[in-house]
């Protein structure tokens, strides 16, 4: 082959090098670095965005719909609670020799019995919702609310069903039964109380303590949730966080001093009370998040769970393309390699022409 008749050859090597050079900047553009594309960067952020704003409008019914079963059961634990409040608890026998122990004065509430949804209920959902509105997390909202309610209903109606089976005095009972001071008894030495019936009948509900349950059922509950929320036994020993984890304990436990002090209960009442109240709460909380010593103690169980699926979600799309980005890089270097040898037989032509 002359010199003269090279010159094709060499324009179709040169066109041939362009257009892999072409393809192979495309193929790793896209293939080895699939993250830098807008399209996966704006994927990206989305998911990331998922993973930490779960808000009232975004998540709210999804959430309460997940425990629809759950909210069910907290109407029928109300309607129960209202039954036992409204059936008369067991009359037990009061003698003349008891009444040394039941003559204390009749003296009003120092803690109203309306006071006590508002300091054991509303305190703590206010609580909730000012860390809701920090963190903007549905799912610790809702479960902080679903365990608290669970809490005191179940306390309320555990409390109720004692009250009534036990009907134990209370130690202002015999001004209950003769609000006028003149006692009688039949011939087996019992009471014949010629009082009110309702004053009567609430006479007969000493034992445990209500106040104090529900008091311990929602600041007990309310306690332990700011445990975890201030991660105060993450052993790096600050005390400020124990002092705040015990206000509301404390406080609970005034009002039981303070039923004690009215007379409307003996001690025993209120220790079994608080006992009822904290056990209950510390289920309830236990059922919802992890114990607040835990790592993971600040969130509920299912917050958690939640991001493991969305996470499992992002990384499923990822393995798969970068299992097809392997393929086709394959691909690409089979097509280069087969390119080269292509090239290599056009320069041996071209060296060959040459002689």
């Amino acid at each position: 082959m002359a010199w003269w008749d090279i010159r094709p050859l060499f324009q179709e090597l040169s066109s041939r090098r362009l257009r892999n050079s072409a393809m192979t900047g495309a193929h790793f553009s896209s293939i080895n670095f699939p993250l830098i594309d807008t399209n996966n960067e704006e994927e990206f952020r989305l998911r990331e965005d998922q993973l930490g704003s779960h808000t009232m409008r975004s998540h709210g019914y999804a959430v309460a719909k997940t425990h629809m079963h759950d909210w069910i059961i907290l109407l029928l634990l109300v309607l129960i609670d209202i039954i036992l409040y409204i059936i008369h608890p067991f009359y037990r026998f009061v003698g003349k020799d008891m009444m040394a122990d039941l003559k204390y004065p009749l003296k009003s509430n120092t803690v109203p019995v309306w006071a006590v949804p508002v300091f054991a209920i509303l305190l703590p959902i206010v609580i909730f919702f000012v860390v809701y509105i920090r963190r903007r997390d549905i799912y610790d909202l809702h479960h902080a609310l679903l365990g608290l309610l669970f809490s005191i209903l179940v306390t309320a109606v555990i409390t109720d069903a004692i009250k009534n089976a036990v009907g134990r005095p209370r130690p202002d009972f015999f001004w209950r039964c003769f609000p006028d001071g003149k006692d009688v008894y039949d011939k087996w030495g019992d009471v014949i109380c010629h009082g009110d019936k309702n004053i009567i009948k609430e006479g007969h509900k000493s034992f445990p303590s209500g106040h104090t349950s529900c008091s311990f059922a929602g600041l007990g509950f309310l306690s332990l949730y700011l445990s975890g929320k201030l991660k105060a036994f993450d052993r790096k020993g600050h005390v400020a966080k124990l002092c705040i984890v015990f206000l509301p304990l404390l406080f609970a436990s005034l009002v039981g001093i303070s039923r004690v002090d009215d007379y409307w209960h003996h001690w025993q009442d209120v220790f079994a009370g608080g006992l009822i109240g904290l056990v209950v709460a510390t289920f309830c909380y236990l059922q919802f998040f992890a114990p607040p010593h835990h790592p993971e103690g600040w969130g509920p169980y299912a917050y958690f769970k939640m991001l493991e699926e969305l996470q499992g979600m992002v990384q499923a799309p990822n393995a798969q393309n970068g299992s097809e980005a392997q393929v086709e890089n394959q691909e690409a270097c089979m097509g280069l390699s087969l390119t080269e040898n292509q090239n290599s037989t056009l320069e041996d032509e071209l060296e060959s022409g040459r002689r």
